[in-house]
């Protein structure tokens, strides 16, 4: 029995051997070897029976990207099959019946294409079938509703397009099921024989495209734990008896357009987390809340709530975060919110409450994100808010509060933001606010605060924004203010300050500096020149501007008339002086400079063309994308050969998220790089056109977001860490990110444009190696240009910053210019992270962590020392880690 049983184990381990030769030997599984020390069942991904035999093979995050070989099921014991996260491109691998033990499959996260086969039912053996975000199209069949051992299945987030069979109702013993992010189904209601799964404990339908009232089947489903209808079309009330599951934990109900008022009484004495925000509730918050002393999330914000907030919300003791902002509430804010232990976030802004703040507020709690502006409070500032000195942001901000600014505050060791303005505050700016070490925000403009400036806020060094106008400040500037590195922004306007403006700001280039209205004197740096020409000037400088502008932009439209009468000459085909090729070619170079013509054209800008070819025949051809960048006759041996150079670089480079360079065709007055085709196009197409009406692409969720942003930075991670000498890319951005049919993404565009466009338009040999787009570039590359990898983590993390926000690397606001500042605006603000995320995302609880890691990761990249940056290497493994377990919302 023992030599049958040895045979078995060395034709299990010959079986995982051959599944990675089918798998073409990923670097994953390099451990998997005849050689390895010890049985297969010590290595990591294999788990044994307690007989030897394999019974589970795990391989998720492994990067496999080819189908799953049938020879998995040669392993008789298998139990589970465990590939989630992987870049699997398939159709579903029926064949995987043939394991007739099987009890787990999960393929979610990978790139499964097609329809699910009407015998899917074969695998009837599954008890846990996870499916999620793949590319599934079609209906779903109804024949899953014969896999009677089910207890967990996720469907969500894939591409059906056909309906939801009311079979699933036949699973008696499921307990999961996930059907959230079906958001191409055509509109429908959830089937009223689901309420026969009376095991079921977890429902997620959220983004799904479901219409109607709330489904009065949940109601029958006495064991549901959790329930989540968010961000729907669902409208009507929620049904009074909602709350009457003494087993509910988790209601999301969030995004849709429920009306009426918030049902009662409450029963669901487990309540966890409560989520209503976003819809159209009114009347008042149900007293008996009170009794929900498991409640840890309360999210009633963005309603139509009246009334006031309960007194028994003091009683809620395992409450970490309370948000009730912008809705209608008015009266005070119960004392006993101020004892509350566990207490990390208040948001209530947006109200009508009145009254004062309470004074325990702080004192038992871990107060760390405080946000009650514009809402009409009054009294003082509680003095024990940082008494665990946790607080990060401190927003009191557009009430009536009054009194001195309290000593206390500089306990507040971890205080970034202190927005106290447009209340009644007087007396002096305490000294203890200019010892705060992470102090970045300090706004306290229209107060009555009096007295001098502290001398020593000058030592504060991560001060960015300091406003302290319309106040009734005196005496001197500290002279020393122009050395604060990091000020960014200065506005001492509207009070009394005297003496001599201090030399120091004459070397600041502020974003913005704001001194008049006091009684200063001395030489006015350029920025406060500004500031006084906007009083007493603006309308003549406006007026002369225009002025220029007009006879500047007519010549400019003459110049460019001629130049594009020019350049419809320079398209047509030049004769060649080379042709560089790095891969097998199955075209020629006259197959490339015959089909440069209009139709082809997909894209033009200052460094050339872009042109869409298709190779071959109409029954068997492939695409290429041919970039053409203009060259003038001027360009320099050096110049050549330093292209030339760069190019033989690029395209040894082999990797699975770097675009493939497959040639380079020169002439004198163009060069021509020919890539692989990318059927998506570029990342930005995904992110920004939609919102400028240009298109409707289509959604990207946030699984699509993050997978996109690891492809990318293996891609860049490889250039860094794996090529000798490292390539520096010089100009990533979601334009140079691409994506091909199934999303995988990969790096583009090197820069080599830009190489040659800058020397063809005369620019300073100092600047020719300058890459890089507006918005990306790095603070010292532009000073300095020259490029290094933290140059390309810099522009990584605006990208990061884009995939988290959906905002354009370019955008501005107020007192920021560009994404990056406005990021870091908003941190520095004390505003709630949340809100500064992609609003079409953001409302959806699952991922906000992942969200959120993500846009802190991107202002980490973005930091201006370039040694404080993480290395490409550590953005990898950060957003390796970030992966949503089963757990989680599906």
């Amino acid at each position: 029995m023992w030599t049958h049983l040895s045979t078995l184990l060395q034709n299990e381990r010959r079986i995982l051997l051959k599944l990675k030769t089918e798998w073409q030997n990923p670097p994953s599984l390099s451990n998997w070897t005849m050689e390895s020390n010890g049985d297969h069942c010590s290595w990591p991904e294999i788990i044994c029976a307690t007989d030897g035999t394999i019974n589970k093979i795990h391989l998720s995050y492994k990067n496999l990207s080819f189908p799953i070989p049938p020879s998995i099921c040669d392993l008789t014991n298998l139990t589970e099959i465990d590939l989630f996260w992987n870049n699997i491109p398939a159709p579903f691998p029926i064949y995987l019946s043939n394991c007739s033990n099987l009890q787990l499959l999960d393929i979610s996260y990978n790139h499964f294409v097609g329809r699910l086969p009407s015998d899917i039912d074969r695998l009837s053996s599954l008890h846990y079938f996870y499916l999620e975000d793949n590319n599934f199209t079609g209906d779903i069949p109804p024949e899953i509703g014969h896999m009677s051992n089910l207890t967990m299945l996720s469907l969500s987030r894939n591409l059906f397009n056909g309906s939801v069979p009311s079979e699933i109702s036949n699973l008696e013993n499921l307990e999961l099921l996930g059907l959230s992010y079906l958001s191409i189904m055509p509109q429908w209601r959830i089937p009223p024989e689901f309420g026969q799964l009376k095991k079921l404990k977890y429902l997620n339908i959220r983004n799904s495209n479901l219409i109607g009232d709330f489904p009065r089947l949940v109601m029958n489903l006495t064991h549901l734990d959790f329930l989540s209808l968010s961000g729907n079309k669902l409208s009507g009330g929620i049904p009074r008896d909602l709350f009457k599951s003494k087993n509910l934990t988790a209601v999301y109900l969030y995004n849709n357009s429920f009306s009426g008022e918030i049902p009662g009484p409450i029963d669901a004495l487990g309540l966890e987390y409560l989520y209503l925000s976003m819809n159209q509730l009114t009347g008042t918050i149900p007293g008996d809340f009170g009794k929900l002393v498991n409640l840890k999330y309360l999210v009633l914000s963005k309603n139509q709530l009246t009334g006031t907030i309960p007194e028994d919300f003091g009683k809620l003791v395992n409450l970490t975060s309370l948000s009730l902002y912008s809705n209608r509430l008015s009266g005070k804010i119960p004392a006993g919110i101020g004892k509350l232990p566990n207490l990390i976030s208040i948001h209530l802004f947006n109200n009508s409450l009145t009254g004062a703040l309470p004074l325990e507020l702080g004192l038992h709690s871990n107060l760390v994100y405080f946000n009650v502006s514009t809402i009409g409070l009054s009294g003082k500032l509680p003095q024990n808010l940082c008494h665990r000195g946790l607080l990060n942001s401190l927003d009191v901000f557009s009430n009536n509060l009054s009194g001195i600014l309290p000593e206390s505050l500089g306990k507040c060791s971890n205080l970034k933001i202190v927005r106290l303005h447009c209340n009644r505050f007087i007396g002096r700016i305490p000294e203890s606010l200019t010892t705060l070490p992470l102090l970045q925000t300090l706004e306290l403009q229209e107060n009555k605060i009096s007295g001098e400036i502290p001398s020593n806020i000058i030592s504060l060094e991560y001060l960015d924004t300091l406003n302290l106008s319309k106040n009734q400040l005196t005496g001197r500037i500290p002279p020393g203010i122009g050395f604060m590195r990091a000020l960014d922004s200065l506005d001492l306007s509207g009070n009394q300050l005297s003496g001599e403006i201090p030399p120091t700001l004459r070397y600041r280039h502020l974003h913005k500096l704001d001194l008049s209205s006091n009684r200063l004197t001395g030489k006015i740096p350029n920025e406060v020149l500004v500031s006084i020409l906007a009083i007493s000037g603006f309308s003549i400088l406006v007026l002369v501007f225009l002025a220029w502008f007009f006879v500047i932009r007519d010549h400019k439209n003459r110049k460019r008339e001629q130049r594009e009468e020019v350049e419809e000459e320079e398209d047509l085909p030049k004769p060649t002086s080379g042709f560089t090729s790095f891969h097998r070619l199955d075209f020629t170079e006259d197959d490339i400079l015959n089909s440069l013509v209009e139709s082809n054209l997909i894209g033009s800008g200052g460094s050339g063309k872009v042109y869409r070819i298709s190779i071959g025949t109409q029954t068997d051809n492939f695409m290429v994308a041919v970039k053409k960048i203009y060259n003038s006759n001027k360009s320099d041996t050096k110049l050549e050969k330093e292209f030339q150079a760069e190019i033989e670089i690029l395209g040894r480079i082999r990797h699975a998220n770097i675009v493939k360079l497959l040639c380079c065709i020169s002439s004198q007055d163009s060069k021509l790089l020919v890539y692989e085709y990318m059927e998506n196009g570029s990342l930005d197409r995904w992110l920004h056109q939609k919102r400028n009406g240009m298109m409707e692409p289509g959604p990207l969720d946030w699984p699509i977001r993050l997978r996109i942003a690891v492809d990318a930075v293996q891609g860049l991670c490889y250039m860094h860490h794996s090529c000798s000498p490292p390539i520096i890319h010089r100009d990533v951005k979601s334009s140079n990110i691409l994506l091909d049919s199934e999303f995988k993404a990969r790096i583009a565009d090197f820069g080599l444009a830009r190489m040659l466009i800058r020397h063809r338009q005369g620019e300073p040999e100092s600047m020719s190696a300058i890459a890089g787009t507006f918005g990306y570039i790095a603070p010292e590359y532009a000073v300095w240009a020259r490029a290094n990898e933290k140059c390309d983590v810099y522009s990584f993390g605006v990208v990061l910053l884009e995939l988290a926000t959906g905002k354009k690397a370019s955008s501005t606001c107020d007192g920021c210019n560009g994404l990056v500042e406005w990021a870091w605006h908003h941190l520095l603000e004390g505003k709630d992270l949340v809100e500064a995320l992609d609003e079409e995302l953001r409302e959806d609880p699952s991922y906000l962590n992942e969200m959120t890691l993500v846009f802190n990761l991107g202002l980490n990249c973005t930091v201006k020392v370039p040694s404080h940056r993480p290395s490409m290497k550590q953005v990898l493994q950060i957003l390796q880690r970030c992966g949503t377990p089963h757990t989680s919302e599906f």
